[in-house]
């Protein structure tokens, strides 16, 4: 999934991201405390995420080492997030069981989107343009293909 969506192109990577989830067709950087106009100039990010809510179709990332901070998830193009089976819950309340209220929230619905007064569209405005989100069974090594 990785090398189909951002094969050969350079990507942000948070520290916690195993090696083996990134395919050898990409360039990837680690960040560490990148500038903002630095992520901004990746092609695309590729993080995990504390939780998915399967009701609204929303992942959770709670800043850990593997999901990073929150700006490199907002400034890339394209946001790859990696989740395992055991990591999808039913509702919103059982997200929120799962969650540490102290820890930075950034709850993602899908791509960025926005609408002016003439109801016109634009994406990628406060976010990724393209989320993709793979989910992979518990155990299972995520491969870069």
């Amino acid at each position: 999934m990785v090398d189909e969506v951002l094969g050969g192109r350079r990507i942000v990577v948070p520290p916690g991201v195993p090696g083996h989830w990134l395919p050898t067709t990409v360039t990837a950087v680690t960040d560490e405390n990148l500038t903002a106009e630095q992520v901004a100039a990746f092609d695309g990010v590729v993080t995990a995420a504390a939780v998915a809510v399967a009701e609204t179709g929303t992942v959770v990332l709670d800043a850990a080492p593997d999901q990073g901070r929150g700006v490199i998830t907002l400034l890339p193009d394209v946001h790859i997030c990696v989740l395992r089976t055991d990591q999808v819950v039913a509702c919103v309340p059982d997200a929120i069981a799962r969650l540490d209220p102290h820890r930075p929230l950034t709850w993602i619905s899908g791509p960025s989107a926005t609408s002016d007064i003439e109801l016109n569209r634009v994406e990628g405005v406060h976010g990724p343009r393209h989320l993709h989100v793979v989910i992979v069974p518990r155990g299972q090594l995520v491969p870069g293909a």
